[in-house]
């Protein structure tokens, strides 16, 4: 995208969206076919009633929430923090590419550990890494290579959320509802990105600072470093054919 320009480059991006769209259609499926043998396929309104009342689910969904709060105000907001920070427009650019570079590397890697670890301890410790990175970035002098190191470590755990509580849905309830289940925990993800990016503006109008964004960031991130402590990660009891 280099010297094109960011409103060639939107329009580039939109274009490969067009393009991988028909992929979808290789896709198909029903929970059906999904249902394990020897098990009556659930419907997806009893499947969505089984999981609200599941407290472990509840629990992953409020620490994607979270998530989603961080990644949104990161991604909206990264320019801001480095202009505040004194350093010139160019850091913005390197700390986003850093964070997309990073976030491969954290997606892979934690789709490799979650067959090897506890997939709410993965969480647990995405998210304790996060409150900690921030922490030390507010501590630290702001400099560019300073921004670079905070958005690599940012950056890995950026997405790496994703396998862990995508696997957790599916050993909670099976794979026949995985795609309505997971996107109800991905709205929760939504929703606090929404907050995320909204909250960050409406701070940084107030105070002219994005400081109590940080705090907060913090503080959600060791909140949802605890609560995934608690989650049970044995599968829900199914309907079992007659």
């Amino acid at each position: 995208m280099l010297g094109v320009g960011w409103v060639a480059a939107l329009q580039i991006m939109g274009m490969i969206v067009l393009v991988c769209l028909p992929a979808a259609f290789l896709l198909r499926g029903n929970s059906q076919q999904a249902a394990p043998a020897g098990q009556k396929a659930v419907g997806t309104r009893e499947a969505i009633g089984t999981a609200l009342r599941t407290p472990s689910y509840l629990l992953l969904a409020a620490g994607f929430f979270v998530c989603g709060f961080h990644v949104a105000f990161l991604a909206t907001h990264l320019p801001g923090v480095v202009d505040t920070c004194g350093l010139p427009a160019q850091w913005a650019g390197w700390s986003l590419a850093m964070i997309g570079l990073f976030n491969i590397i954290g997606s892979v890697g934690m789709g490799w550990a979650v067959g090897r670890w506890r997939m709410k301890s993965l969480l647990s410790l995405v998210y304790a890494t996060r409150a900690v990175a921030v922490a030390v970035f507010l501590l630290a002098p702001k400099t560019g290579p300073v921004m670079l190191v905070f958005a690599a470590v940012m950056g890995l755990t950026f997405l790496s959320t994703v396998p862990p509580t995508a696997g957790l849905v599916a050993r909670f309830f099976g794979p026949a509802n995985m795609a309505t289940l997971f996107g109800l925990v991905l709205l929760t993800h939504q929703v606090g990105g929404f907050l995320g990016a909204w909250l960050g503006g409406k701070v940084f109008e107030a105070t002219g600072s994005y400081d109590w964004l940080w705090y907060a960031d913090i503080v959600l991130a060791v909140g949802a470093a605890l609560i995934h402590l608690p989650i049970k990660e044995a599968p829900q009891a199914r309907a079992v054919a007659a």
